[in-house]
């Protein structure tokens, strides 16, 4: 095992799959010369050649047009959107044609790209790089949309998603980039998309989320454990499709759950999973499903007290599970 950073396991991931594969390329803002704005692709334009490390203008629609071309005849590109709060001009070419071709060529055409883009708050970002744009593409079938939590879920994720042969959002949240490290396998592997982990076991309550909310969850399941309450600790990964069976099973099992996302409340995916455990589980609920997420406000504040104020934090996790577990 070695232990490494988030970044430095989507870096390996994607190190690896261009050495595995002469198909894969990759392309974006500053992601040649100077290696991405976080380093992610830093050694490659000389390890693989101009080729295959594409430094593009700053056109976010062009990104997502080549990739989506490319794609279309036989490549597979994974493409850098800088910052995901410059998403927005992507989704004609992602939302309107990647996620519907397959359907509208009878199968005849394919879209196996990656459309990566750093997300999240907690950076002193501001308004302009600090957004969670999750929701508006797992609405869309015919995407896939990751966001893995750990070093060992990026990297498996992320070699499974550049190996899949329909479109793939792969969110990196920001903050967890260097913050957060674990150990990952020498051995080469890969991880199913779909399919959710349960990063802690319990009986009380059930504890959904994903991304940087995942770290925070898990602190407060640990504080919990003190006053006897054993919170089962859910990570999505996959945000479309949701992983239904793990989610219903742990709330038939524990009889309540708790939804946590830095996302707006909204209409998020939060909503999403609300529903689906009123259709298919309401008789094994003990009490009201429960979400904690950011405030209906337009953006990230650029103020570090009012963005401090916007981040969901473990205090609150932890006053929402008392709440939750008082029922």
């Amino acid at each position: 095992m070695q232990e490494i950073n988030l970044i430095e396991a989507v870096r390996q991931a994607m190190y690896e799959e261009m050495d595995r594969d002469q198909s894969v390329f990759i392309l974006g803002e500053d992601i040649g010369v100077r290696g991405g704005v976080f380093l992610a692709t830093d050694g490659f334009l000389e390890a693989f050649g101009a080729n295959r490390v594409i430094d593009t203008p700053i056109s976010e629609s062009a990104i997502a047009g080549v990739a989506l071309g490319a794609a279309t005849q036989g490549m597979r590109p994974i493409a850098e959107i800088e910052f995901a709060d410059f998403i927005w001009p992507v989704f004609n070419q992602i939302l309107g044609e990647a996620a519907r071709l397959r359907y509208g060529t009878e199968g005849k055409l394919q879209a196996p790209l990656v459309l990566r883009a750093p997300y999240g708050g907690g950076i002193r970002g501001g308004l302009y790089h600090s957004q969670s744009p999750e929701a508006y593409f797992a609405h869309t079938p015919g995407l896939k949309v990751v966001a893995p939590s750990t070093p060992f879920d990026a990297k498996g994720l992320l070699k499974a998603a550049i190996r899949d042969n329909d479109p793939v959002i792969f969110l990196e949240h920001k903050k967890t980039y260097r913050l957060v490290k674990g150990n990952i396998p020498e051995e080469e592997y890969t991880l199913p998309i779909g399919k959710a982990d349960v990063k802690i076991e319990g009986k009380d309550i059930s504890l959904i989320t994903y991304g940087l909310m995942l770290h925070h969850c898990v602190e407060a399941s640990r504080s919990l454990k003190q006053e006897n309450i054993e919170v089962e600790v859910i990570d999505l990964r996959t945000l479309r499709p949701i992983d239904q069976d793990t989610v219903m099973r742990s709330v038939m099992k524990t009889g309540k759950a708790l939804i946590v996302h830095e996302d707006t409340l909204a209409l998020g995916i939060g909503a999403e999973i609300s529903a689906i455990l009123s259709e298919h589980v309401f008789d094994s609920l003990d009490a009201p499903i429960k979400r904690l997420a950011g405030p209906e406000v337009p953006a990230m504040p650029f103020s570090p007290t009012l963005e401090d104020q916007f981040m969901v934090n473990t205090s609150d996790i932890v006053k929402a599970l008392q709440d939750l577990a008082s029922y």
